[in-house]
């Protein structure tokens, strides 16, 4: 027998949908299909592994020379029509419609001679129509090839050939107090070149974005300069300038770049996979300061200090175990949570990597394999979630469905959802991975309502409708 219960609410969920939800508990599981995603080439970037040096050349004129025409103008328009009901009502249908158009300005970043131009996901994002213009002024259409919020990166190609192009650098080889010099169009000044040193690496800003290994320069960055080129004294590509900090809106000193190593990362998996391969060491645990470490009664102040390890994951495999600091992977030393979020956001599911860590005193070196990252964050829904393997599947008796790890949203919270809850549709279309729940959230329309489907502690199916 259904039983019924319905709630009916409204209220601001994560900022960008309202929640009116009633819940339907139904005894059936559904029927699967399974979708395979596409795959496409690799970006030309003539990758550079040159390693800085203390004594460079402070003349920035061969770096601007090189990396002017490469960087480039980014118009992105939006329509949105706005429908007045009112005016629907008395005068006929169409009548209360107006269409708006709103022009939002950037910079990108020209990485291949064929056309292939990187910029920030927030520079494009909600674009109708996107337009590139080239330093010669010469403007050309552009093409969303493909976007990831949480790095703020994105991909577009032009349909044009042997364009001038940066090479990208090694920007884990990038040093503090080294020369760069920022490449972009502020307040729409095109071709506009600003210099500075590298102020830190490895910055997190705090959860005000997705990124959180910033590399933070003083050279100049204005409204404008997103999605522009970051670049050392070789006119070589280090980083995409993303944000500033500042009370006015304005540069007042300091300025946050993606690193180029996570970008080319990112631009990489957007051509080959279509969606952003995120890795894993398959560990828990937190940087350590003076605090933690008197807490913890040890004497390490730096490094990442874990409380648990991730069972049969490639930390697990290679012997790593609780209480164990991780100092450093590969050559990069690992002070700071950034430090080590930051060298995983440039690395792939499989790929070896050397870690360095300190066990009751003694360093010790394992190979990791690193791991694909099951869980994901929803922040529109406040959700994080982690695919279901096949023993899980058979355990709740279904097909199909992604399991809730974590609720941020105190809504969904209070109207009953929980952690163990299991997604199994949206708008009945079902659910086999993260990646599909985030493609569907990404993917919705304005006023699109969403009807998501799960299954609760007791395997009863309820659902949540967000308007």
């Amino acid at each position: 027998m259904k039983k019924i219960l319905s709630i009916v609410l409204y209220s601001a969920l994560g900022g960008a949908l309202t929640l009116g939800a009633y819940k339907l508990f139904i005894e059936e599981p559904q029927a699967i299909f399974e979708k395979t995603a596409a795959q496409s080439g690799i970006v030309e970037t003539n990758y550079s592994n040159a390693i800085s040096s203390a004594m460079e050349n402070t003349d920035f004129t061969v770096a601007a020379e090189k990396t002017l025409n490469a960087v480039v103008h980014v118009k992105n328009t939006s329509y949105k029509t706005v429908r007045d009901p009112y005016k629907e009502y008395f005068y006929g249908q169409g009548s209360g419609s107006k269409q708006y158009s709103q022009v939002g300005t950037g910079s990108g970043v020209i990485i291949s001679s064929d056309g292939y131009v990187i910029t920030n996901n927030h520079v494009i994002k909600g674009a109708s129509e996107i337009e590139v213009t080239l330093n010669n002024k010469k403007v050309l259409k552009a093409t969303l090839i493909g976007a990831d919020p949480t790095n703020d990166i994105a991909l577009l190609k032009v349909d044009s050939n042997e364009l001038p192009y940066i090479p990208f650098g090694n920007s884990d080889s990038v040093k503090v107090g080294e020369w760069v010099l920022a490449v972009g169009n502020p307040y729409n000044l095109t071709s506009t070149v600003t210099a500075g040193i590298v102020s830190a690496k490895a910055r997190d800003l705090g959860g005000n974005s997705g990124v959180d290994s910033f590399i933070q320069t003083d050279a100049a960055v204005n409204p404008g300069n997103s999605g522009g080129a970051l670049v050392n004294t070789r006119g070589e590509l280090i980083g995409i300038n993303t944000a500033i900090s500042s009370m006015t809106g304005s540069f007042v000193g300091y300025s946050f770049a993606v690193p180029s190593n996570i970008a080319k990362k990112v631009i990489e998996d957007l051509m080959e996979f279509g969606n952003v391969q995120t890795a894993i060491l398959g560990v828990r645990g937190g940087e350590l300061n003076n605090a933690a470490a008197e807490n913890l009664e040890i004497a390490n102040t730096e490094g990442f200090y874990i409380s648990e390890v991730t069972e049969n994951s490639g930390a697990a495999k290679a012997g790593l175990k609780a209480n164990d600091i991780i100092v450093q992977l590969n050559e990069i030393k690992i002070s700071t949570y950034a430090d080590l979020t930051g060298f995983l956001r440039s690395k792939r599911p499989d790929d070896v990597v050397l870690v360095t860590f300190i066990r009751n005193g003694k360093t010790q070196k394992a190979n990791v394999v690193l791991t694909k990252n099951e869980i994901s964050t929803i922040s529109t829904l406040g959700l994080a979630l982690k695919n279901l393997d096949g023993s899980e599947l058979k355990k709740y008796n279904i097909s199909n469905g992604v399991k809730i790890t974590d609720i941020t949203n105190k809504e969904l919270a209070y109207y009953g959802v929980k952690k163990g809850f299991i997604i199994t549709s949206i708008n009945n279309e079902k659910v086999y991975k993260v990646d599909d729940v985030t493609n569907m959230i990404t993917n919705k329309a304005q006023n699109e309502v969403l009807r998501i489907e799960m299954l609760n502690l007791k395997g009863e199916l309820e659902r949540y409708i967000f308007r």
